[in-house]
């Protein structure tokens, strides 16, 4: 995938996953595309080597939902990891 296919599809995943977590008012365009492409890197590297299946593998409907999973997961990590620092805090 090119460039600019990526910035699409990170988006794209990076914005159904803020909304699957509750996240969508926290976040802003330029976060849910880093948001996507990292989680379509942790789908796939989820999906590749735990699980046995294919990962990110274009612009596809399986791909899509690999990259949700993934960026949906990165988000709960880094709430549960902001979560622990807040509480340290007080």
């Amino acid at each position: 995938m090119g460039i600019l296919t990526w910035i699409v599809f990170g988006a794209l995943a990076g914005w159904i996953a803020s909304l699957i977590m509750k996240t969508d008012r926290q976040m802003g365009a330029v976060a849910n595309i880093v948001v996507g492409i990292a989680g379509a890197f942790i789908g796939g590297f989820i999906m590749e080597n735990f699980l046995g299946q294919t990962g990110v593998n274009g612009f596809n409907l399986y791909s899509l939902l690999v990259a949700i999973g993934g960026a949906a997961l990165l988000i709960w990590l880094v709430g549960l990891i902001s979560g622990r620092r807040s509480r340290r805090r007080r």
